[in-house]
């Protein structure tokens, strides 16, 4: 049986929704394994999500194309259109909305867990995620509208993304 990580962010914790994803993993067949709340700090956050320029020029990358698509001026908002440099912005916003609540992390198992949890969470960016999946139903944010108010999409979940990076997650949050 797989194991991985998910975390209801703060904007899920703060809705109360904590309950309703929940029951979404259970309903599917997936056993929680431990589950606790956390109050994520700068730290634990900068541990969770990566900090090498690959991870930045990903971010980066992504931000800028939807800044073209949007017909935004990139260089106006981060004051360069270097994906690296856009990709560390983005980390600090990314930073401070996972510090701005308590978050609901959790250990999941099931067969194929951590690709059953994508499909349940959806499509990272709420307006485009699909009907039926929690980010579809819960939310409605969108990357233009995160980069015009210069913060992170509020998209309520993490979830894991392969074996290693769940394996990592769960030892950063449970020490396991």
């Amino acid at each position: 049986m797989e194991r991985t990580y998910v975390m209801v962010k703060p904007d899920g914790v703060k809705r109360g929704l904590v309950g309703d994803i929940v029951s979404r993993f259970e309903r599917a067949g997936l056993t929680i394994e431990n589950m606790s709340v956390f109050h994520a700090t700068e730290e634990r956050i900068n541990n969770h999500y990566p900090s090498h320029d690959g991870w930045f020029n990903a971010v980066g990358t992504k931000t800028k194309e939807a800044y073209e698509r949007d017909g935004l001026d990139i260089v106006e908002t981060f004051g360069s259109a270097d994906p690296v440099t856009i990709g560390k912005v983005v980390k600090s916003w990314l930073a401070e909305y996972m510090t701005s609540g308590p978050v609901v992390g959790m250990i999941l198992k099931g067969n194929r867990a951590i690709s059953i949890v994508r499909k349940l969470v959806g499509h990272t960016f709420p307006s485009e995620a699909a009907p039926g999946t929690i980010r579809g139903d819960y939310s409605i944010d969108s990357p233009d509208l995160a980069n015009v108010e210069k913060r992170s999409i509020k998209n309520l979940v993490h979830a894991s993304g392969d074996p290693e990076e769940a394996a990592n997650e769960i030892q950063l949050w449970f020490g396991e």
